[in-house]
């Protein structure tokens, strides 16, 4: 009795290990207060080095993560003059970043509020930076106004740990949907049925 007792605490604390190592992504977003989000209506991917110009498996499955979700959004693609550039990174190791500390991008889009150049100071919001330490792994994606070259939202998974072969492409686009969860942004009148 006493061995079959020792081998069922062992598989309980194997199992318990096997819980504690497994761990959760962190998913964080922040957003520029000059975001004219409510305008916003088509994108493009960046091109350039690294992932952003991966043509492998994992790099088009990630650009076809967003690309789905932005299109259930209602955003349209467009390779002339689209309103928001698309860049994404993978970072390896555990980073020191700056994030923001807002109110939900929901309630800011909906209070039809941005900031410019012309606001007076006494009406601007004011960032309020938090460090935080990201985890191993982190895939950032960044929505620029290509109009103004300003970065206006930030995603961000950290902790993500991208397996080769196909279940890195189901980990890459579960991370782009959880990013994307942070940005409930449709494009005007696509939720009414105006798309």
């Amino acid at each position: 009795m006493k061995p079959t007792f020792t081998l069922l605490v062992g598989l309980l604390l194997l199992s318990l290990t096997g819980c504690f190592a497994t761990r959760e992504a962190r998913i964080e977003s922040d957003y520029s207060y000059s975001g004219t989000f409510k305008r916003y209506r088509t994108y493009e991917f960046m091109r350039g080095q690294g992932l952003a110009s991966d043509s492998s498996r994992l790099g088009e499955a990630l650009r076809d993560a967003v690309r789905n979700r932005l299109r259930a959004q209602g955003y349209r693609p467009a390779t002339t003059r689209p309103d928001l550039l698309i860049n994404f990174q993978v970072f390896e190791g555990d980073m020191r970043f700056r994030g923001y500390m807002q109110e939900d991008l929901e309630r800011w889009v909906k209070m039809g509020v941005v900031e410019d150049d012309e606001t007076p100071d006494e009406y601007k919001r004011g960032y309020k930076p938090v460090r935080m330490l990201l985890s191993e792994g982190t895939l950032l994606v960044t929505l620029i106004d290509n109009h103004t070259n300003r970065a206006v939202w930030n995603g961000y998974a950290s902790g993500v740990t991208v397996p080769n072969g196909p279940r890195g492409e189901i980990v890459l686009r579960r991370s782009v949907r959880s990013i994307f969860d942070q940005y409930r942004v449709f494009t005007e009148g696509y939720v009414g049925g105006g798309n």
